[in-house]
């Protein structure tokens, strides 16, 4: 966030690069009424969310194929098996969404990035390199072995080494329907990569794959954290980019429309379509009226709060504006959510500061954690502050729908707050570059923004992020339509 009119701001910690996904318990909710599959709370894409085992099937085949350079151990094999399950799929399904002929990648090559003497491949020198990648010059792709794919696999699971496959692959999709050409920015390449990761992934959620499986909960949560850590980090107005790959939402926003759309969904995304679906949203962090470069960050303390009750309640409108205190009272109708938590019956936000800004710290690098910051603790409060508007509707307080249209509600506060909102005080809250990437990462994480009255969730971060992500591109109409009740 940037805060204007209210002095100097925090100074931003450096983005971590890896992180590790600390997942909260899922909460159970009774069966509800049918709803549209896509918009169901117990819903991820259309299939039943569950939790279960995710990684190699007990009677999955043995992978079969050459890897060059190969050192036989378990990396290498799950590797080999990923390309085997990805390949036959795209193979089985290639006509019917894509033009031009399936040609299988040519060459696996494994390398560790931790040896002086990793190999060249296709003209990249592999030594220091923690990546994988597809080279369309050699039709063939590539993996670290030494770093990249066990750090994936430690932190994320099996289902990460083959996501990152399945991205790879899509590149390959790309060269074989001739979906892009060198004129094309990064971007769209890996937006488009990241959209053919998720048409394969459904089809393994789906029970379709012989080879391995994923469950639509902590499973998939995974795989969806491994995609936030490969975000784009977050550049200033004077850093130019040719190698953008997107912010999380962005990339989130991709693998979302390939588990729900398929193929034909990504090989409409191009320039245009990013450009749309971004719209106003900043994604670089800009210079302030005093020409000192914005932070990204503000500290979370009751100047900021009254601050954001003000512009909440210029985006909403209620004719009874919820009131804020830092003091905890009982509450006959619903239970604490800390640090936020709103009351229906006294119509008050009580926020736990000293919890709130320990929400809102910005995570160290060595701390290993999704992205936190000041939007991680601020969107709690405007989740609670949406509860309010809800309740002024007459609407259910505790239901899994509440909790999925309050997390769409609070994604239509980020996309107004992208352009300043005047208050009775003349301080304003404007969203930042990195903002939604902390929003999105708290979906999978506390889960507070995509909550009810009492602080119960949903139990997929798919479905969570998807709602949020809803309000983001929607309106506010649109919240209380895809979620009714």
């Amino acid at each position: 966030m940037d805060k204007r009119g209210l002095g100097r701001r925090l100074k931003a910690a450096i983005a971590c690069a890896g992180a590790v996904l600390v997942v909260a318990g899922c909460s159970t909710f009774v069966e509800g009424r049918a709803l549209s599959m896509l918009n169901d709370p117990f819903r991820v894409g259309g299939l039943p969310a569950t939790n279960g085992p995710s990684g190699i099937r007990s009677n999955a085949p043995s992978p079969t194929g050459t890897v060059v350079n190969t050192d036989n151990g378990a990396i290498d094999k799950l590797s080999l098996l990923s390309i085997n399950d990805i390949e036959e799929y795209w193979k089985s399904v290639y006509s019917q969404s894509l033009k031009g002929t399936f040609v299988p990648v040519g060459k696996l090559v494994s390398y560790d990035s931790n040896s002086p003497s990793s190999p060249i491949v296709c003209h990249n020198d592999t030594y220091k390199l923690v990546n994988a990648f597809f080279t369309g010059r050699c039709n063939l792709i590539a993996w670290d072995r030494g770093v990249f794919m066990p750090v994936a696999q430690r932190y994320f699971g099996d289902m990460s080494v083959n996501g990152v496959l399945a991205h790879e692959f899509g590149h390959a999709l790309q060269q074989m329907a001739k979906l892009v050409t060198r004129r094309d920015p990064t971007i769209v390449r890996e937006q488009q990569a990241d959209c053919f990761a998720g048409v394969y992934l459904f089809w393994v959620a789906d029970g379709k794959s012989p080879r391995f499986t994923l469950s639509t909960a902590d499973g998939l949560d995974h795989v969806l954290a491994g995609v936030i850590t490969t975000r784009d980090p977050v550049m200033d107005a004077d850093t130019t980019n040719d190698d953008e790959h997107g912010s999380a939402l962005d990339r989130i926003s991709a693998f979302q429309m390939g588990f729900v759309s398929g193929a034909s969904a990504c090989a409409g995304i191009n320039t245009k379509e990013i450009s749309q679906r971004r719209g106003d949203l900043p994604t670089k962090l800009q210079r302030d009226s005093t020409g000192d470069p914005e932070t990204g960050e503000v500290p979370i303390n009751q100047d900021t709060l009254s601050t954001l009750m003000e512009v909440l309640g210029k985006i909403f409108s209620p004719k009874n504006p919820p009131t804020l205190t830092y003091q905890a009272s009982g509450c006959p109708d619903a239970k604490p959510s800390p640090p936020a938590s709103y009351c229906p019956a006294t119509n008050t936000i009580a926020v736990d500061l000293p919890g709130l800004a320990k929400a809102g710290r910005v995570a160290a690098e060595n701390e290993h954690t999704l992205p936190q910051g000041d939007d991680t603790a601020l969107s709690m409060v405007m989740s609670r502050y949406a509860l309010a508007v809800q309740h002024e509707r007459g609407l259910a307080m505790q239901s899994p729908w509440t909790a999925l249209r309050t997390a769409c509600l609070t994604g239509v506060v980020h996309r107004k707050m992208a352009e300043p909102i005047d208050t009775p005080s003349q301080k304003q809250l404007v969203l930042t570059a990195g903002d939604l990437d902390e929003a999105v990462s708290g979906l999978l994480t506390n889960h507070l923004v995509a909550s009810d009255a009492d602080g119960v969730s949903v139990p997929a971060g798919f479905t969570r992020i998807a709602a949020f992500r809803g309000g983001v591109t929607g309106n506010m109409d649109a919240c209380y339509s895809r979620y009714p009740g």
